[in-house]
């Protein structure tokens, strides 16, 4: 079912390209007439880059998913690290070695990340509140502190700047392809964290775990298995993600501000949704985060490029209002639709049931 539920998702994103691809104006680009979207310049700056801090925050989301959980309170730990990270970096100064500038701004968000993260799991499991009320408290707790512990609402601070070797030699590293130029090192880390994702929930203990709890929590104590550190591990790593996410934007875009990853809670949850992850717990995958992040940045950059859509009787203009219609609109059809295959499921004809992973097929 997962495999199926990923190759739907390649189809959607084929059929998604088509339809922009169709619906995009012309443009000229250095005198050559071409298709606005399939622009390398457009796919490469506007969808593969952008996509990339919001697939690493999918990845963790995802995970706190299959744990049965939740957290709405992702953006504001993107913000308050990325927010960490600028802070950290401007008091080297620009001109700081590599060997200080690069250490400091992985460390920083990443710790940063990780704590929100301990401190969600650890309310989850210490107060035993459903996840929604706890994260939904940390997510302004969070977005304060940022406010709160920055005397600028934008870092660097006015005439300041942060370490080049972080941000364009490190981060922003471009490199050329005849007329364009792209920045594949957001794009190389994403997929460092997508693999890293997929090996820890398909061959590890502590992935099957995860999965565990998710399907059947009770099931799972009685097992053997400590649900509360599980729970605790889930919520650690997507605020790692997170954090992964926020040194990732402070270091493409060369700053961070008190506002950074606002709404960000929709965009990251849908992405992990349409990309699989059953908001009842027990499934998701990485790869699917990955693809639902995909589909979302794209449905994104096409309303971005796509002004209006002729139906042949009337033209509906796209405005970027739009957005937020569609991208709830594509929650609740991946929500429906793993309900109707769970009801699926159930419905199958009732049999021997099927050897389990303990049992000897002998």
């Amino acid at each position: 079912m997962r495999r199926l539920q990923e190759a739907g998702l390649l189809v959607v994103i084929v059929l998604l390209g088509l339809a922009l691809t169709a619906l995009a104006d012309p443009v000229t680009v250095r005198g050559t007439s071409v298709n606005n979207f399939l622009r390398l310049d457009n796919l490469a700056a506007n969808v593969a880059t952008p996509m990339s801090w919001m697939a690493i925050m999918a990845l963790g989301a995802t995970v706190v998913i299959i744990s049965g959980g939740i957290d709405i309170s992702v953006g504001s730990i993107f913000g308050l690290s990325a927010l960490s990270a600028a802070a950290a970096l401007q008091e080297l100064g620009a001109d700081a070695s590599a060997w200080t500038a690069i250490p400091v701004g992985i460390v920083v968000p990443l710790a940063v990340g990780t704590a929100c993260g301990l401190v969600n799991g650890l309310l989850v499991v210490g107060l035993r509140i459903h996840p929604f009320i706890v994260t939904l408290g940390t997510l302004s707790i969070f977005r304060g502190i940022g406010l709160v512990s920055v005397r600028a609402k934008t870092l660097p601070s006015l005439g300041e700047r942060l370490p080049t070797v972080f941000t364009e030699d490190f981060i922003g590293t471009r490199a050329d392809l005849g007329d364009v130029f792209v920045q594949p090192v957001p794009m190389l880390i994403m997929l460092v964290c997508s693999v890293v994702a997929w090996l820890y929930l398909n061959h590890t203990a502590g992935g099957r775990e995860i999965y565990a709890v998710g399907g059947n929590e009770e099931a799972a104590r009685f097992a053997g298995i400590r649900t509360g550190r599980v729970k605790v591990r889930v919520y650690a790593l997507a605020g790692l993600a997170a954090g992964a996410a926020g040194m990732v934007s402070a270091g493409f875009y060369q700053s961070a501000n008190t506002a950074t990853g606002e709404g960000y809670e929709l965009t990251v949850i849908a992405a992990a949704v349409v990309g699989g992850a059953s908001l009842v717990g027990g499934r998701g995958s990485a790869l699917g985060a990955l693809l639902g992040a995909l589909v979302i940045k794209l449905i994104e950059n096409g309303i971005d490029i796509v002004k209006a859509v002729p139906l042949g009787f009337a033209t509906i203009p796209i405005t970027k209002e739009y957005g937020k219609i569609i991208i709830g609109l594509a929650i609740l059809l991946a929500v429906a639709v793993d309900r109707l295959s769970e009801g699926w499921r159930q419905r199958t004809p009732r049999g021997k049931p099927p050897l389990q992973s303990w049992e000897n097929p002998s």
